[in-house]
């Protein structure tokens, strides 16, 4: 079996903010752009990272932290379902669950408490 690249994330597909760090630290974080802010376009997932004193380990870390969110996660397995064809039978599958409501437990809060209808 071969793997087949399904698609590519580029850096395009970000929006990058750089802006001062502020707080302590002196002059430097007072004056130099250090702090990063990445955000992907498409889940809107959003990394942010100020504590290097260098805007290119600023950089690095707040697009691990982008990708890491459980929104660019869920994002990413949307798409390579998409991509696969398996959300079509993802979508009939609850379709078919949702045809048998006798499954189903349905709560909600009321008063800060759980209240189940059954």
């Amino acid at each position: 079996m071969t793997k087949e690249l399904l698609f590519t994330i580029t850096r395009n597909d970000f929006e990058w903010q750089y802006f001062r760090s502020g707080g302590a630290g002196g002059q430097n974080q007072n004056k130099v752009s250090s702090g990063c802010r990445c955000i992907h376009k498409e889940s809107g997932a959003r990394g942010e990272s100020r504590e290097e004193r260098d805007q290119w380990q600023n950089r690095k870390n707040a697009f691990e932290r982008c990708i890491k969110t459980k929104t660019f996660q869920v994002w990413l397995k949307t798409e390579i379902a998409r991509r696969t064809g398996e959300e079509a039978r993802i979508k009939e599958r609850v379709e078919r669950m949702m045809m048998n409501l006798k499954d189903f437990k349905v709560e909600y809060l009321e008063d800060g408490k759980v209240v189940k209808v059954e």
